[in-house]
């Protein structure tokens, strides 16, 4: 009764329109009501106190302010020329530029809304310019976006590691090769969507050019080289490792590039202090409902429903990867995390299914939902940047949805493609 309860009430609050960090205190509220307890106003802000009160969810505001600073900086534009230097030469160049620049942003950025963002504004007008549809320009653009979420230093990973007690280190190493995957088989359909819509862009450098590209971003390319290299390695922890991208992007952006001032990032501090505010607050409220949710023996529920599956794991895996994929469509990537992840893992580790396999699977599936109508976030970003309507934009990222949830599929059938790089990595 408690499980229904719960997702009833979470997405009647959801459907009448009601903020998220607000719907999860009021869940907190009805299972508070309905487990006995009264209404003890003290008990929701001490469980928000305590859940965000980590050391590992310290690295959020350091990932959050480098990535604000490298996009006020100018490693966005770096990023995007080193791009169109290692692919832009192929036919439907531009194309392959924004899935590769996709693959590095999300190594600089770990934010799938950040990256469309930026992508978004510094290729739609120069694929416009060419003769691209701006919807089907847009549609590469939000696909890759998703490789934020995966890719490290991916914030997702690092909430799902607090959340369900998971090392962060080996959720960073296990999304590498999947990501990098991913991004491949973006490329893949992309060759037959060019010769499909008759794109012929393409652009060549000469040899002063090609180096002056390399020398102006190399900067750029190395931090995740360098941020990956010191987690494996055990330089620093993932946390320490925000503190070092962000001490390293002022460095660069003030000092090297010089198109971050002082002023600059004054502003860009501020900015980073909202996002963190927004993203920590409904940390905090999904810990206050976590805190309910374990007390009502919520999971357990959960394992008693899916106890016919416990025997057949790929079978379990492809009806919680559908849950997901719903729960996606009409909820961002962030609370779903917070609020299913402690619900789901203890059935998942019941399953004998290893637990980092299911995390990628997990935000994976949801970073898939960003894309996906009618509540998908990074939809919305490329409509607004690139003026495009909604319709158009959905109709023509379809076949990208298709790719990136075969590849989800892939993954789940065959979990050594994503475990046997994570041990080698760890």
């Amino acid at each position: 009764m408690e499980l229904l309860l719960f997702i009833s009430s979470l997405f009647f609050f959801l459907f009448i329109g009601v903020p998220i960090w607000l719907v999860l205190v009021l869940c907190s509220v009805i299972l508070m009501l309905y487990g006995g307890m009264g209404l003890d106003v003290l008990i929701i802000p001490q469980a928000m106190l305590d859940g965000s009160d980590n050391y590992a969810l310290m690295a959020i505001p350091f990932f959050i302010f480098a990535g604000e600073i490298m996009s006020a900086g100018g490693l966005s534009v770096r990023v995007v020329r080193l791009a169109q230097l290692a692919v832009g030469h192929i036919r439907g160049g531009l194309g392959y530029a924004a899935i590769f620049a996709s693959i590095i942003f999300a190594g600089l950025m770990g934010s799938s809304v950040g990256e469309a963002a930026a992508l978004g504004g510094l290729l739609l007008p120069m694929m416009k310019k060419v003769g691209y549809d701006p919807a089907r320009a847009g549609a590469v653009i939000a696909s890759g976006a998703i490789l934020g979420p995966i890719i490290p230093p991916s914030t997702n990973f690092i909430i799902l590691g607090v959340t369900v007690g998971l090392s962060v280190t080996k959720l960073f190493m296990i999304g590498l090769f999947p990501g990098i995957l991913l991004g491949l088989a973006l490329m893949v359909l992309w060759y037959f969507i060019v010769r499909k819509d008759g794109y012929n862009d393409h652009v060549t450098f000469t040899r002063a050019e090609a180096r002056k590209i390399i020398l102006d971003s190399w900067p750029a390319f190395m931090l995740p080289v360098l941020l990956l290299g010191g987690i494996r390695f055990g330089v620093f922890t993932p946390t320490e490792g925000g503190a070092f991208a962000a001490i390293y992007a002022i460095v660069i952006c003030l000092f090297y590039y010089k198109e971050l001032t002082f002023r600059d990032l004054l502003r860009v501090s501020a900015t980073s202090a909202r996002t963190t505010a927004v993203v920590m607050i409904v940390v905090a409220s999904a810990c206050a409902v976590g805190w309910f949710i374990t007390s009502a023996q919520i999971p357990d529920q959960v394992v008693g429903l899916f106890s016919p599956l416990l025997a057949h794991p790929v079978m379990l895996l492809l009806a919680l990867n559908l849950f997901l994929f719903l729960a996606g469509m009409v909820m961002d990537l962030t609370p779903n995390i917070l609020i299913f992840a402690p619900v789901f893992f203890p059935l998942v580790q019941q399953a004998g299914i290893d637990p980092y396999h299911f995390g990628l699977l997990f935000v994976l599936n949801l970073g898939i939902g960003v894309i996906t109508p009618p509540v998908g976030t990074i939809l919305y970003v490329i409509c607004g940047i690139g003026n495009v309507k909604i319709a158009n934009l959905i109709a023509k990222i379809i076949p990208f949805l298709a790719i990136e949830t075969l590849v989800l599929l892939i993954l789940l059938v065959f979990p050594t493609l994503s475990l046997t790089p994570m041990r080698w990595l760890t």
